[in-house]
């Protein structure tokens, strides 16, 4: 074999797949709209301004557009709610601000910038975002992971061995077109009639305290619902310190996407007053207090969230996760899905956690990944971020749980089927002799498969076996 030629130029370096630039956290200017532009920053900073102006009918958000939205993108909106939407609209405006920050401020450029915006696929869904054949997969669930199922009391989920979700609420501050609980979070919409929490919330936090202090193998609790943002501060600090009591509860994770669509809650000197104490009494415990939010896109992390972050760790909070949702159009990209990190653990002291593939719920088809893209994104990933934030993506397969989207044990590409196996049984299990040999399934978008499997589906996939 001959020497290479060394006599040329040096050949110049290949440029890495991901180009890290610092990016600094911007708060959009929330007065470039109209119904906005005489809006404080005082009055912005205010969690009950934030609250009394979320923007909840197609009505109120013409009023803050104004003129900047035309009315192709309402009728489309109006299209959504009539056939597909399974979440009332809730928009904060700290939420709303992030969505088209810069835009341009003509009506129809505005419009098409304000349909491509990210944010807005997932928070404002409209008709035209939706899978023109699949809206929704044959198996798609209302109560897709079945946490209903497996409550021990209302609103108390028992899944995994050693971790309970306690759901204190069924609202939140915002509503996500993606929700996974779309079945009990929110208002009605006229596709869903949604199912209710019946319990007094007081009566509802004594069966839970009651069921964990006779269950001493529960050791994980997080306290969700809904939104924790959503719980009057002294019925939740009440709640976690009757937790705190307990000496088999070890850890307490508490979920709020608030902390990014209302970060001014947690900025309240009454709620940090309380979150401090909260966080002092966990330390003199070993417990382990973390606050585990929601962002799926770098336009989202504003300084006001890093602030609120900050906060909560200066409060005594151990740490700030973010579980995000992978969702097409939004963060599918290695582009999207590194900057959101990036932005997240170096400018907002918010740890990137999870990423989950979004869950088989109606009408979430347009929004979801295959499991052979999943596991393209995971390799994208790896080598930018430090080992301990970079983030695991994983698929939540309905009785199983999460799962690294490695970890699939049978898959098949070419009609989009993926098997699963466990190591644990839920509490609906324990007398399940085959439950930890069976074999679980779960199902790629009919969109990204291949003709022969977009057929075979068109023919099998629309009456379950």
């Amino acid at each position: 074999m001959e020497a290479a030629n060394s006599t040329g130029p040096p050949a110049l370096p290949s440029p890495q797949p991901y180009a890290y630039e610092r990016m600094t956290p911007v708060e959009p200017d929330w007065r470039r709209l109209p119904g906005w532009r005489d809006v404080t920053a005082a009055q912005w900073r205010d969690a009950q301004w934030q609250r009394a102006h979320c923007v909840k009918t197609p009505r109120q958000l013409k009023a803050v557009a104004g003129p900047l939205l035309q009315d192709r993108f309402f009728a489309d909106l109006e299209a959504d709610r009539k056939r597909f939407a399974t979440m009332s609209m809730l928009l904060t405006p700290q939420m709303l601000n992030t969505m088209a920050p810069a835009a341009p401020t003509g009506p129809a450029a505005f419009t098409e910038a304000f349909l491509a915006d990210p944010v807005r696929r997932y928070m404002l869904p409209v008709a035209s975002d939706r899978d023109p054949e699949w809206p929704s997969h044959p198996y798609a669930e209302r109560d897709s992971l079945h946490e209903a199922e497996m409550w021990v009391v209302e609103g108390l989920t028992h899944r995994y061995p050693t971790k309970v979700l306690a759901e204190l609420v069924s609202t939140c501050p915002q509503y996500c077109g993606h929700c996974t609980r779309m079945d009990l979070v929110g208002g009605s919409t006229p596709q869903v009639e949604k199912a209710r929490l019946t319990l007094k919330p007081t009566d509802r936090q004594d069966l839970m305290i009651d069921y964990l202090k006779r269950t001493p193998g529960v050791r994980d609790v997080v306290v969700s619902g809904g939104d924790v943002a959503n719980v009057p501060w002294p019925r939740l600090e009440s709640f976690l310190m009757r937790l705190l009591d307990l000496e088999s509860v070890r850890d307490i994770r508490l979920a709020t996407k608030a902390l990014a669509g209302l970060p001014q809650h947690w900025l309240q000197p009454a709620v940090l007053e309380g979150l401090e104490r909260v966080a002092r009494t966990a330390a003199r415990r070993s417990v382990n207090l973390a606050v585990h939010t929601h962002v799926n896109h770098v336009q989202s992390v504003t300084p006001l969230v890093a602030e609120a972050a900050r906060a909560a760790l200066e409060a005594g909070v151990r740490d700030v996760r973010n579980q995000g949702v992978l969702m097409r159009g939004v963060n599918t990209t290695p582009k999207a899905l590194l900057d959101l990190c990036m932005v997240l653990q170096g400018e907002a002291n918010i740890l990137p956690y999870y990423f989950y593939m979004c869950d088989m719920i109606p009408h979430a088809e347009h929004w979801r990944v295959a499991l052979w893209e999943a596991q393209e994104l995971q390799h994208a990933v790896m080598g930018y971020l430090p080992g301990y934030a970079t983030p695991r993506i994983v698929c939540d397969v309905p009785y199983v749980g999460k799962r690294w989207v490695h970890q699939v044990a049978a898959y098949d590409r070419e009609l989009g089927i993926s098997e699963w196996t466990k190591n644990y049984r839920t509490g609906i299990e324990l007398d399940d002799p085959d439950a930890l040999t069976r074999r679980y399934l779960f199902y790629d978008p009919v969109s990204t498969l291949d003709e022969p499997g977009r057929r075979w589906w068109r023919e099998n996939g629309h009456t379950k076996e």
